[in-house]
């Protein structure tokens, strides 16, 4: 019933991880196919995923590009795009077919869905950006990729799909899906914090309160991109890591 796209760019640290949460699903039969969109990985990222037994598919670099990708060749009926640095807790599985059932035989309108998003840190700031990501989610309806999307493929096509901006992919498409068409399921997807460790928490707050504000007032993104650079990171750092 879901396929899920996973894009990538050297990220066998938490690969293995990611795929390993899917495992419930695939059982039960939820999770059907698992699609790596790779961006050209040097690392073990295309041996693990393979090891995994998910489809490796070769794609442009750049997120938006290889969701899309992995989108046009999934094969069902509901999508779930992930970050490759993210895992689904215990349990997810029963929140996402209940959100599939309740839209599937019309007790819930056509929606997408978005988990609740969580750090592997421990700490005050840790705890400040997952308040503001449920501030975000509740009073905005704008999850960010890293908080994964459920969706239809009926609803992902109705909206146009992922377009292949060099940033903010995750909040045009919500955007597009519309305020009122976006759950947020209780269900936590868990973020590795190795991003935030590495550049500062303060840091990282201020680029991505800036970047959606500018993006919110309107600003291309094409010159939020060159304010910040595409996806906000070094040449050769992760796919993940780039926000």
């Amino acid at each position: 019933m879901i396929s899920v796209v996973i894009p990538t760019l050297n990220d066998q640290a938490h690969l293995a991880e990611t795929m390993s949460s899917l495992v419930p699903a695939a059982v039960d039969g939820l999770v059907r196919e698992v699609i790596v969109a790779d961006g050209g990985s040097t690392d073990r990222t295309l041996e693990i995923a393979d090891s995994a037994g998910a489809e490796i598919l070769k794609a442009p670099s750049g997120r938006g590009a290889q969701l899309k990708a992995g989108a046009e060749r999934a094969r069902f009926p509901w999508l779930l795009f992930l970050n490759p640095d993210s895992f689904l807790d215990p349990g997810w599985e029963r929140e996402a077919g209940l959100h599939i059932e309740r839209v599937e035989k019309g007790r819930r309108r056509p929606s997408a869905a978005a988990f609740r998003f969580a750090l592997d840190d421990e700490g005050m700031m840790p705890r400040l950006f997952e308040q503001l990501s449920s501030w975000r989610g509740s009073l905005l309806k704008l999850p960010y990729g890293d908080q994964g999307l459920l969706v239809s493929r009926a609803l992902y096509e109705e909206a146009g799909g992922f377009a292949t901006l060099p940033l903010m992919e995750d909040v045009d498409l919500v955007r597009r899906i519309g305020r009122g068409r976006v759950t947020l399921l209780n269900a936590r997807i868990v973020t590795s914090a190795a991003r935030y460790r590495r550049y500062g928490y303060g840091s990282r707050l201020v680029r991505s309160q800036a970047r959606l504000g500018l993006y919110l007032l309107g600003m291309p993104v094409s010159r939020i991109a060159n304010l910040f650079g595409p996806d906000a990171g070094p040449v050769g750092e992760p796919l993940a890591e780039r926000r």
